[in-house]
């Protein structure tokens, strides 16, 4: 692999990345309180339940008792649609970003010139942390427009000094071409799309020892380790994960360094983080639960413990580092998106986790929750070979018992023909899919 392990770029910003602790908790103290004196003056939804719960101003609140102050979460941006939750002024927002949502609903964010700015600088200490300096190339495959991933790479990179090639998704010969003309050592996209060029180019003939590539910050939807090895032999770069939403700010609310220890940076001094259970109670370190955050320094759409959906565990900052941000595991999955099978959760990263750790199965694959008989759900598990020659009567059996052993119940799996499944040339891979009733919703998965 290009880039070593252990390897410990320096700071970007080294009085917020490497603050003392005490320190930075002082800072975030001052920063919630400014929030809350922000909300209640604006009025709104999010003063309403404040003023609920007897907050009045803003030294009536503390980080310790954070988690007894009202959340937020998507159904209020669509009940306030389209800037409801807007605490600035309409000539202050200087753009706006926004996801398609689901049920048909755009959830939409007004940007601040200072939001710009923030987003800017948590970026280009992301980008840092993977060892992109003023002299890297930064190939950007991530989607322009309403979606936040290119142009907050974009935003990052250039306060950074690197330079950055604005690509966006699709076009997939194009960027081949780009890629190993223009030789980038930096990529940045979805891992799913990531693992599509890595393909193309192994099609090709060309191999991962001809590219140029070091280190690709990937993120925008969940992925495991499994995929991870998946990229990085076939792009012979280090392979770094990246997380942020609109709703927050964009990519650059966490991200893995070099020397991050396989967790995700916050950049909490920002963005305060807290894991809640069903209920909505703390949980402590360690423990897999909703991730919440708090947006501190936000002026165009800010936050009060936003309910994100996804599900990831907070740790402590990796011991003796000169990074003491606390770190986030990898998203394990969605709230939304957990399966109820025959009385067992399961989220679709421990389905691919058992998938892509067999050699002999392909980097894609789909799950199906087949609810036909409401009273016996099942769930289906499409892949597809790495090799056509490959026993697919074996690889069903032994990812048959694989899952059962993970997981605790017993899948369907059956191995299609190469190509067979649908491969992500833009935007976000789609993994899951629920069958209600009707025809297969892929051929070969009854």
């Amino acid at each position: 692999m290009a880039t070593a392990q252990g390897v410990s770029p320096p700071l970007v910003a080294p009085e917020a990345e490497g603050a003392a602790p005490e320190r930075r908790r002082e800072v975030q103290e001052q920063r919630l309180r400014r929030l809350v004196d922000r909300l209640l003056g604006a009025g709104g939804v999010q003063a309403a339940r404040l003023r609920d719960c007897g907050v009045e101003r803003g030294d009536d609140v503390s980080l310790d008792q954070l988690h007894l102050l009202p959340m937020v979460s998507k159904e209020d941006f669509w009940d306030a649609y389209p800037f409801g939750l807007r605490t600035a002024a309409a000539e202050d927002i200087v753009c706006v970003h926004g996801s398609s949502g689901t049920q048909g609903q755009s959830t939409l964010v007004g940007y601040t010139a200072h939001d710009v700015d923030v987003w800017a600088h948590v970026m280009a200490r992301a980008l840092g942390g993977a060892g992109v300096t003023r002299r890297s190339f930064v190939h950007c495959s991530y989607g322009y427009g309403m979606f936040t991933g290119g142009l907050g790479v974009h935003h990052g990179a250039t306060r950074l000094g690197a330079t950055v090639l604005p690509v966006s998704s699709g076009a997939t010969d194009r960027q081949l071409r780009l890629l190993l003309d223009l030789k980038p050592d930096v990529l940045c996209c979805t891992p799913s799309y990531a693992l599509y060029l890595g393909e193309a180019f192994a099609s090709t003939g060309i191999t991962a020892e001809q590219l140029s590539l070091r280190v690709g910050l990937f993120g925008a939807e969940p992925w495991t380790e499994e995929m991870r090895q998946s990229i990085e032999a076939l792009l012979g770069l280090r392979a770094l994960n990246i997380y942020g939403l609109t709703e927050i700010i964009g990519p650059g609310v966490a991200c893995e360094s070099l020397d991050s220890g396989g967790l995700l940076n916050i950049a909490e001094d920002h963005f305060y983080p807290e894991i809640v259970g069903p209920d909505g109670q703390p949980l402590a370190d360690g423990q897999p639960g909703e991730l919440v955050f708090t947006t501190l320094t936000k002026t165009g759409t800010p936050l009060l413990r936003y309910r994100t959906g996804d599900v990831a565990a907070l740790h402590g900052p990796v011991p003796g580092s000169a990074r003491t941000l606390r770190r986030m595991s990898r998203v394990i999955g969605r709230t939304d998106d957990m399966l109820v099978i025959r009385g067992v959760n399961v989220f679709p990263s421990e389905v691919e986790a058992v998938v892509l750790s067999d050699p002999r199965v392909a980097p894609h694959y789909l799950i199906v929750e087949d609810r036909r008989d409401r009273s016996r759900p099942e769930l289906r598990v499409a892949v597809e070979p790495r090799d056509a020659h490959d026993d697919a009567a074996a690889i069903e059996r032994d990812l048959v018992a694989a899952l059962h052993a993970r997981l605790g119940i017993s899948c369907v799996v059956r191995v299609l023909p190469h190509n067979h499944l649908p491969r992500a040339e833009t935007g976000k891979a789609r993994r899951l899919l629920r069958w209600d009733h009707g025809v297969a919703p892929l051929p070969g998965l009854e």
